[in-house]
């Protein structure tokens, strides 16, 4: 029978130990990164990324993030150009993630790339990340450790209110730093898939956007990072039974920054979305965020929560 929750432990040897055995049998495992909790297993176990399908109920044409330790483990994975290496050696260990050409005899497997001639790619900048891949020995497929579609989890209770049982074991390591998931690059098209972390302002170059309809890389999905109520956004003050969630000047029930700041927001916003989708109301409303900087991230994300399913 499956548990109603999984197993925590703290950051430490005796939770890396347990983790990457879990891994090397084929399981997931719950494991924080600097930018949010990752759903992690071994990217070269078909099976084991068939978990991670099947624990999250993610649609099987949404490629994965595959996290490696170091520039050696990447280069059996992808091919590296010289626009590539330079923003590896810029930007890794941190929250960039590289779409690149799959290299000949690629470990990982299909499912990882949903049959895609490339893969995402990211060497993440955290302790029990790079603790559980140099301990198991394998590269990590590694989405956000949540339901598929719903909002991103930044501590380790909001991986156990998401998706419970479903995950073996969580490590706990507190809250996460960045708050939002990597920024996305096609190091080919030299465009922005996904805003996150890293702004545009520090690539540049670099368009954004990408090809309408087309699922090339992870969080590009209409809707996303959902809540289970209904999401209004540049709201200034709440409509009857919303939770309003403000920024800077607007005050609410909850603020992403009091003052301003999008660091902060960036690092709150999944949190407060949890508080609001957990209080009594029916509805979250959002103050309006700018769209400068790490905001364009931040946007991004809450036009996503906002969509209609």
């Amino acid at each position: 029978m499956t548990p109603a929750n999984p197993r925590i432990l703290p950051y430490g040897e005796a939770a890396l130990a347990e983790a990457a055995a879990l891994i090397r049998r084929g399981e997931c495992v719950a494991v924080p990164t600097e930018t949010v909790y990752g759903l992690a297993a071994d990217a070269t176990d078909s099976a084991a990324v068939a978990g991670i399908y099947a624990a999250k109920g993610r649609p099987s044409f949404n490629p994965l993030i595959v996290h490696v330790a170091d520039m050696a483990m990447a280069e059996t994975i992808a091919r590296f150009d010289d626009e590539a290496r330079a923003l590896a050696a810029r930007f890794w260990p941190g929250p960039l993630t590289m779409v690149l050409p799959l290299a000949e005899g690629s470990p990982v497997a299909s499912l990882v790339t949903a049959g895609l001639p490339t893969v995402a790619l990211r060497m993440p900048d955290h302790r029990a990340m790079q603790g559980v891949i140099q301990a198991s020995g394998r590269p990590l497929a590694a989405p956000s450790a949540n339901a598929s579609g719903g909002i991103s989890p930044t501590r380790a209770a909001h991986v156990v209110s998401s998706l419970g049982g479903r995950v073996p074991l969580v490590i706990d390591d507190g809250a996460t730093e960045a708050g939002i998931e990597s920024t996305i690059v096609d190091t080919v098209r030299r465009v922005i898939l996904r805003p996150g972390p890293i702004p545009a302002e520090a690539l540049p170059g670099y368009g954004t956007g990408a090809t309408p309809g087309a699922i090339t890389a992870p969080g590009q999905l209409a809707s996303h990072y959902a809540p289970s109520k209904p999401v209004r956004l540049g709201a200034t003050r709440p409509v009857p039974g919303e939770w309003l969630i403000g920024f800077g000047a607007v005050a609410g029930d909850d603020t992403l920054s009091a003052s301003g700041d999008l660091v902060e927001a960036a690092s709150r916003l999944f949190d407060a979305l949890h508080r609001a989708d957990a209080s009594g109301r029916t509805g979250i409303a959002v103050a309006p965020v700018p769209h400068v900087g790490l905001g364009v991230a931040i946007n991004d994300r809450l036009v996503r929560a906002a969509h209609p399913r």
